[in-house]
């Protein structure tokens, strides 16, 4: 097989990491201080849990390194990995600390990762929080081969189809790339829309309706009318969600939809034409029936691209659910979907 693995983590294991790629004021001033790196992708993903990092790829207890992640992601059936680095600079208030960060971890990708393996593919990081600056820093790495997406938090300050974005996705379409909207985030305002959980639980489960108001917004606010190239990936964002909303939001949009103008065919169909999910975490029940079901309901064989988020732990053996989707489909979400969306 030749599988595209959509969904590979590649985490700064320390802030020392990036001295070599930061201005030396930078590297001065976190001596000088306790800053040790912006929100850490450990608050989410404790790197001790074997859920969230499988025990054979830690290194010295913590995510693997480039060395581990070639050996263990990219294996005999794997043609081509995209990269997802997490590194929370969405989390800083400094605009100027935030920019120097995700730089220097841009740099660290081409150098560490990219110019390595010619089978790695990544996502720019930007700080979000700051469109512009986001946008100057894709115009300064997207000429490089490597990268294919910008990685985007799934909670932010504002929901992404606010027009103060539209110079990042401005940026993101002319360089013919994919914006990735990931799970997490540090944006400073609470995870739900009622305020703040007490326990990690009650954000993880509702993560689901936070990629549903990122969905609902991209759509209402008219970001794929102002930018009809646009293409958007939801990462780790589960897919049982996805088919009701849909529904809801086309029987929303029929009553509602003199206050959107713009948005002149129904939500659903842009969804399916501007946007794709990673397979993992399958978060459907493992039956044959329930997973053919919420398949069809997706409408479009051409919705889903393979992810293992490595090094998440998988719940199961995708390829038992892969074979109870007809054989063309399966072979889509194994490769060629990923090969068209991200026109490698």
């Amino acid at each position: 097989m030749n599988t595209i693995d959509c969904d590979i983590h590649n985490e700064v294991p320390a802030i020392e990491t990036l001295f070599p790629y930061l201005p030396e004021q930078w590297v001065e001033q976190i001596n000088h201080t306790v800053f040790n790196g912006p929100f850490e992708y450990d608050a989410a993903y404790p790197p001790k849990s074997d859920l969230a990092v499988r025990p054979e790829s830690r290194v010295e207890g913590r995510h693997p390194d480039p060395a581990t992640v070639r050996e263990q992601a990219l294996g005999p059936d794997v043609a081509l990995g995209i990269l997802l680095c997490t590194y929370g600079v969405d989390s800083l208030r400094n605009p100027d600390q935030a920019v120097a960060l995700a730089r220097a971890v841009n740099d660290w990708q081409i150098a560490e990762w990219l110019d390595v393996d010619s089978r790695l593919r990544s996502s720019i990081v930007v700080p979000p929080q700051l469109p512009a600056q986001a946008a100057a820093e894709i115009d300064r790495v997207a000429d490089h081969p490597g990268f294919v997406q910008v990685a985007l938090p799934a909670r932010s300050q504002h929901p992404y189809g606010n027009r103060i974005f539209h110079p990042l996705w401005e940026a993101v379409v002319r360089h013919d790339l994919v914006g990735g909207i990931y799970f997490g985030g540090a944006p400073g305002n609470p995870p739900t829309a009622v305020g703040w959980p007490s326990y990690f639980i009650e954000e993880y489960v509702g993560m689901s309706a936070v990629f549903a108001a990122q969905v609902t917004s991209l759509v209402s606010e008219g970001t794929f009318d102002e930018f009809p190239s646009l293409r958007v990936t939801l990462l780790e964002s589960g897919t049982s969600w996805l088919p009701s909303h849909m529904w809801r939001f086309d029987k929303e949009w029929k009553n509602l939809r003199m206050q959107v103008p713009w948005v002149r065919r129904p939500p659903s169909a842009y969804i399916r034409d501007h946007m794709r999910l990673t397979f993992e975490p399958w978060d459907v029940p493992r039956e044959e029936g329930e997973t053919r079901r919420i398949f069809e309901q997706l409408g479009s064989s051409d919705m889903l691209l393979f992810g293992s988020g490595y090094p998440h732990q998988r719940i199961g053996d995708p390829e038992q659910i892969l074979g109870w989707l007809p054989d063309a489909a399966a072979d889509r979400i194994r490769s060629d979907n990923a090969r068209d969306w991200y026109r490698i």
